[in-house]
C-alpha cells in the first residue's frame, strides 16, 4: 500500500490531504500549531515500509518540514511555488488551504508537480549565511543613506553616499558637528553607531565566508578556472547552482538565476528587455561585483566588456559577461556533481577561532 499527499504550509498550522492509493481512503485535516514536535508526532502514523510522498511548496518553512519527513522516512517532494500555480489554471473558487493541499497531492499523483532540489544540509547553512551577509549589507547601506539624506536636508557640505561610507570618520563629525541642528547630529550619530556594529557583525561573517569556500572542492574550482570569481562568490555559485544533475543547459541556470531577459509581461505594460530578477538576489549581485571586475585592462574577457559596453553601457557590460560566469559555473559545477560540496580539508585552529 503506498501514500500520496500533498502539505500546505502556514505559520499557524500544516494542512494535510492525502490518499492510499489501493483503497482510496482519503484523509484531510490539519496540524496546529506548526512546529518540529507536532509535525514528528503527526508522522508516525504513516508506516514507512510501504511508500509515503508527500508534496509542499518551496515557501518559507520548508525546510523543517522536510527534514522530519527524511527522518520519519517518508519521501518530500518540493514543488516550485510559481509553477505550481500557473497549473491551477484559472480561478474559478476561492483559494483555501484544503484546497492547495489537494491541488499539490493531484499534481504529485499525476506525475506533474514541478519539483525543485533539496540541497543537502551543509548546503543549507551556507545560505543562510550569504543571505545574511547580504541582509546585513542591505542595512548598512541604508543606515549610509540616511546619513546622506540628513545632511544634505540642512545643506551640509557634500559628502555623497560613498564619503559617508568611505570617507574620513573626523571630517564627517566635524561637519556634523558645525552643521547640524541638535536633533540632525541624533540622527547622524545614531546612524553611525548602528553602522558601526553592523560592520562588526559584517567582517566576522566574511571571515566565516572566505573560510569555508577555501575548504569547499566546488568553490575552490571555480575560483582557480574563472577570473573575477572570489570566494564569497564562488561559495554562492555553489550553493546554488551546484549538484549532480542541476541543470540539463547552462541556459536554465541564467534563468533560474534571474539573470535571463523577459520578452512579455501578463498586463502588457511592461517593456521587453527587462530582467527577470528572479531567483536567489544575493547570487545575482555577487555575479553583478564579479563581472565588473572584467573592466580591467588584464582581465580575460576585458575585450568582450569593452565592446558591450561601447555599444550600450557599463551596466549590460557587466550583465552580459554575470551571464558568462553562470554558464562557466554550471558547466565546472555539473562535472563535479556532488563532488562539489565536498569539504577538502578541515579549518586550521587559527582560522576556525577567527570564523567565530
Amino acid at each position: 500500500m503506498s501514500i500520496v499527499g500533498g502539505l500546505d504550509i502556514h505559520r499557524n498550522q500544516l494542512t494535510f490531504d492525502y490518499v492510499e492509493t489501493e483503497t482510496g481512503r482519503q484523509e484531510r485535516g490539519r496540524i496546529a500549531a506548526a512546529d518540529r514536535e507536532r509535525l514528528a508526532a503527526w508522522l508516525t502514523r504513516f508506516d514507512t515500509s510501504t511508500s509515503v510522498a508527500f508534496a509542499l511548496e518551496g515557501c518559507t518553512g520548508w525546510r523543517y518540514v522536510v527534514e522530519e519527513m527524511h527522518k520519519a522516512g517518508v519521501h518530500p517532494h518540493l514543488a516550485e511555488p510559481a509553477d505550481t500555480a500557473a497549473l491551477r489554471g484559472p480561478k474559478r473558487r476561492a483559494k483555501t488551504d484544503k484546497a492547495d493541499a489537494k491541488h499539490l497531492r493531484e499534481l504529485l499523483d499525476a506525475g506533474r508537480l514541478p519539483e525543485c532540489y533539496i540541497p543537502p544540509e551543509p548546503v543549507l547553512e551556507w545560505r543562510a549565511i550569504l543571505e545574511l551577509y547580504s541582509d546585513l549589507r542591505a542595512e548598512h547601506t541604508g543606515w549610509a543613506q540616511r546619513v546622506h539624506a540628513t545632511c544634505f536636508h540642512q545643506g551640509t557640505t557634500a559628502l555623497g553616499q560613498a564619503g559617508v561610507v568611505r570617507g574620513s570618520r573626523e571630517r564627517l563629525m566635524r561637519i556634523v558637528s558645525e552643521q547640524l541642528s541638535p536633533a540632525g547630529r541624533l540622527q547622524v550619530n545614531t546612524a553611525l553607531s548602528v553602522m558601526d556594529t553592523l560592520d562588526e557583525h559584517l567582517g566576522r561573517l566574511r571571515q566565516r565566508i572566505v573560510a569555508t569556500a577555501r575548504q569547499v572542492a566546488g568553490a575552490q574550482a571555480l575560483m582557480d578556472a574563472i577570473y573575477g570569481v572570489g570566494p564569497m562568490t564562488s561559495l554562492a555559485l555553489v550553493c546554488w547552482l551546484g549538484g549532480a544533475d542541476r541543470f540539463s543547459a547552462s541556459r536554465k541556470a541564467v534563468r533560474f538565476v534571474g539573470l535571463d531577459i523577459t520578452v512579455r509581461s501578463s498586463d502588457s505594460k511592461r517593456s521587453p528587455g527587462r530582467l527577470s530578477r528572479q531567483g536567489p538576489e544575493v547570487l545575482r549581485w555577487l555575479l553583478f561585483e564579479a563581472a565588473k571586475t572584467s573592466a580591467r585592462s588584464h582581465a580575460p574577457a576585458h575585450g568582450y566588456y569593452t565592446s558591450v559596453r561601447e555599444r550600450y553601457d557599463g551596466n549590460r557590460a557587466a550583465l552580459s559577461q554575470a551571464r558568462r560566469i553562470v554558464r562557466h559555473a554550471v558547466h565546472i559545477l555539473t562535472d563535479l556533481g556532488d563532488d562539489a560540496f565536498t569539504i577538502t580539508r578541515q579549518p586550521t585552529s587559527s582560522s576556525a577561532v577567527a570564523t567565530r
